[in-house]
């Protein structure tokens, strides 16, 4: 289910009846790539195999997209394996999928269920934080002291730590101020990159490429980002449906630092691989 969106991959433990094992699964869920990331992914691949366009060019991106959702997998494996270890064990584990009782369904019941009970509930929680971060990111591509925005001495002091992950502070900072939904990181990014004061889009892949160029990316930034896409930490519903669900603010906090850390360091790893071969 967190293919599809995490929050409801979260929402969708209650079903693991041990303890335990909800609450890794939980901790784990933000490891799947949702459907916010799904179109950085893709586009990222697409730069990747050369914007050919051609069936073998299709075919290598698809490829691609795989291997992600392959490695995506395995980390979800690994944490899951390493919590398993910390966690407070349990005498008797199991799993319990309970059927309920088969009835004619009553459409109207299941209509305000479905709106009020999910829908809705889901899309206040994130306005509660797509709106004040908006009006945040607004106000620093605007907010210009010294001729530059504040989004660009932001950039500048994460950037250090984007040339170590094999990324830049720019990338650093829009995966930030994407907390409340991954889909907004790569508008955010080139609006850094492009000097505007509000989100944008690049029409073609060729643009986006030309542009990334430009700012110096080449194959190990593009690996770094897909691998800091996959794994970082999980957006702003995520967490709200996170604590929610445990009750709890430091499963949440680690819920964040667990896929954090470990995309910061896979990216440490790559990019020093990188140098070590380039010379």
């Amino acid at each position: 289910m967190g293919l599809g969106c995490n929050a409801v991959g979260v929402t969708g433990c209650r079903i693991i009846d041990s303890p335990r094992d909800r609450l890794t699964a939980i901790l784990t869920n933000s490891l799947m790539p949702c459907n916010g990331r799904f179109p950085t992914l893709i586009l990222i691949a697409s730069i990747l195999t050369g914007i050919s366009g051609s069936f073998t060019g299709s075919l290598k991106t698809a490829l691609i997209l795989v291997i992600c959702i392959c490695f995506s997998i395995f980390m979800t494996f690994l944490l899951s394996a390493f919590l398993s270890k910390i966690l407070k064990k349990e005498k008797h584990a199991s799993f319990l999928l309970e059927l309920p009782p088969y009835r004619k369904p009553q459409f109207g019941k299941v209509i305000i269920r479905s709106v009020l009970d999910r829908t809705l509930f889901v899309l206040g929680r994130a306005l509660a934080v797509a709106a004040p971060a908006g009006l945040i990111i607004w106000l620093m591509a605007n907010i210009c002291p010294s001729g530059n925005s504040l989004l660009y001495y932001m950039a500048s002091f994460f950037e250090p730590l984007g040339r170590l992950m094999g990324l830049d502070g720019i990338i650093i900072l829009a995966f930030i101020l994407g907390f409340p939904a991954n889909e907004i990181v790569l508008p955010i990014m080139l609006m850094i990159y492009m000097n505007q004061s509000q989100l944008v889009e690049l029409s073609g892949i060729s643009s986006l490429r030309s542009l990334f160029l430009i700012q110096g990316w080449n194959n190990t930034t593009l690996i770094c980002f897909l691998i800091f896409t996959l794994i970082h930490w999980p957006c702003s519903t995520t967490c709200l449906t996170i604590k929610k669900e445990t009750g709890s603010i430091k499963w949440t906090l680690l819920a964040v630092l667990f896929p954090t850390i470990c995309g910061v360091l896979l990216c440490m790893l790559v990019n020093g691989i990188s140098h070590l071969i380039t010379g």
